[in-house]
């Protein structure tokens, strides 16, 4: 028979790398004579949409049409470090560094302009203007954007510090069906909310979320390294099952934007939080529905049905 339960989890997860390490990130603004504006800043581009949301923030600070900004991201030798494309850091590190480049550069063709109000710049030619007004009264025309993670390593005997600054807080609910004969476990919907500050792209969030989620549904009920003397058994896609789209259910994704006032635009981290409360709200379903606790992921079936004879057996 099949039996439904629903599961719920929560989460809080730091932004960045943490507990005191150098956390920096470093862009360039750099108007040109040709009436456009370059960013180098080495957002690795991995799926996550940095390179929409550096071009995103850019276009805000500047003021101007984003077809006359481009973003350069894949040559080291034009650009400085920005940190790697990890620990939910880009958006809120890199993009911070990003939007000090582009509103000192801003500030600088505003003084080559005499202070006079700039609206939305929209013609190239503009810039060009600008450009040489800035050549003309000696302005810097490059601008080099920098920020650094506020955070300390924890005190282990007293247990004080900072190790991480900002936090995204997340929930989720979790809907599954449980065969109690067989023992499998069909995730039949999700529910995901999450507070990242200022969502700046919704899209790609939103494509973040379902994707993080459909990860932590992997992580429960699928995936699992099999070792034979440190060796792993299964290396490659016909025995270590991930999800497919017939494994994914509908997925709602809401948003609370909770400004954070350190970060560009009130941005915060999103990428690892998304998938971290999905495995746990599962378990949470699966022993609402069968009354049962898996402790060792992920929940196959005969782990479920194991744990279900465990139960049987102490009655």
């Amino acid at each position: 028979m099949k039996r439904r339960g629903v599961g719920y989890a929560s989460m809080f997860y730091g932004t960045g790398y943490g507990n005191g390490f150098p956390d920096e990130s470093r862009a360039t603004a750099l108007i040109k004579q040709e009436g456009c504006i370059i960013i180098n800043v080495g957002v690795s581009e991995v799926g996550s949409g940095g390179h929409s949301v550096m071009w995103q923030i850019a276009t805000e600070a500047l003021g101007v049409k984003k077809e006359l900004i481009k973003i350069q991201h894949n040559d080291t030798s034009k650009m400085h470090d920005s940190g790697t494309a990890a620990a939910s850091r880009q958006t809120y590190n890199t993009g911070n560094a990003v939007l000090d480049a582009c509103r000192k550069l801003r500030e600088n063709m505003i003084k080559a302009m005499e202070n006079q109000s700039i609206s939305l710049i929209e013609d190239s030619e503009v810039i060009i203007q600008i450009y040489q007004q800035m050549i003309l009264k000696g302005i810097e025309t490059k601008i080099e954007g920098y920020f650094k993670a506020t955070s300390s390593e924890v005190n282990l005997e007293t247990g004080q510090g900072d190790p991480y600054w900002p936090y995204t807080f997340g929930l989720q609910k979790a809907v599954v069906e449980v065969d109690d004969e067989t023992g499998k476990v069909d995730v039949v919907d999700i529910v995901a909310i999450f507070d990242a500050g200022k969502i700046v792209n919704p899209a790609l969030a939103e494509g973040q979320s379902i994707g993080g989620t459909a990860m932590g549904i992997g992580y429960a009920i699928m995936e699992e390294i099999q070792l034979d003397n440190g060796v792993i058994k299964n290396r490659n896609f016909s025995d270590y099952i991930i999800p497919t789209s017939k494994d994914v259910p509908n997925i709602k994704t809401y948003f609370i934007e909770d400004l954070e006032d350190t970060g560009p635009y009130g941005a915060k981290g999103l990428g690892e939080p998304v998938m971290l409360p999905t495995a746990p709200a599962i378990i949470n379903a699966i022993y609402d529905a069968i009354g049962v606790r898996i402790y060792d992921f992920p929940a196959t079936c005969e782990r479920v049905l194991q744990a279900i004879k465990n139960k049987e057996s102490k009655k």
